[in-house]
């Protein structure tokens, strides 16, 4: 994540002695380095101003954090609290399945985040749409088929995204003759492929895989 310079601690002459904490451990006092994390440095310590900087800012570092100084009068502080924000992430998704015409289907998609996001399935082919983590499609059929997309946001930065292929299997199909045609001697309930092209004045077979005649 991106660095995260704490607000100036605003001092002055008066000020005898000078420290950055974080929960009670001491990171800066002075010029002297205490903390033992690489990420944080000292970015300036002058008569009127002390700031320290973090580098790489992770999850953790979120708290709070205290200038404490002392003058020839009594001790001050001065406080802030670093929240730290985490784009959203797909950590988890459904891989491509296969089904039969009529079974039941559940896809999930797992994102993580701060603050948390939202996660929206979508139908590539129809731009059907439904929020949630989990898909549920109940006794799907070949027009259901096809790429499903997970999109999932926090307004942090950009979308994540991930795409999963859903394969319905079915029994041909056999329909009415073609104009002046007549219909096939015999036939047998056999798997096509979903969506097929149709020859000119052929039965219209639907199933996967792809049909025999």
């Amino acid at each position: 994540l991106d660095p995260a310079p704490l607000p100036d601690c605003s001092i002055d002459e008066q000020v005898t002695r000078v420290a950055w904490l974080n929960r009670s451990n001491i990171l800066y006092a002075g010029n002297d380095k205490w903390s033992i994390d690489p990420r944080v440095r000292l970015l300036t310590n002058s008569p009127a101003e002390f700031s320290i900087l973090i580098a790489r800012v992770e999850l953790w570092d979120e708290g709070l954090y205290t200038c404490s100084f002392q003058t020839q009068a009594k001790p001050h502080t001065a406080q802030v609290y670093l929240i730290v924000h985490v784009p959203a992430r797909i950590t988890n998704i459904s891989s491509a399945v296969t089904v039969n015409e009529g079974s039941d289907v559940n896809l999930l998609c797992m994102a993580t985040g701060k603050p948390e996001p939202t996660v929206t399935w979508r139908q590539l082919r129809d731009g059907f749409t439904s929020e949630g983590e989990y898909l549920e499609i109940t006794e799907i059929n070949r027009q259901q088929a096809g790429e499903y997309e997970c999109l999932t946001a926090n307004g942090v930065s950009g979308a994540d995204s991930k795409r999963v292929l859903i394969t319905v299997n079915c029994e041909s199909t056999f329909g009415l003759p073609p104009p002046g045609g007549s219909h096939p001697a015999s036939g047998r309930g056999l798997a096509g492929s979903v969506g097929q092209a149709m020859e000119s004045g052929a039965c219209p077979l639907l199933g996967a895989p792809a049909p025999l005649r």
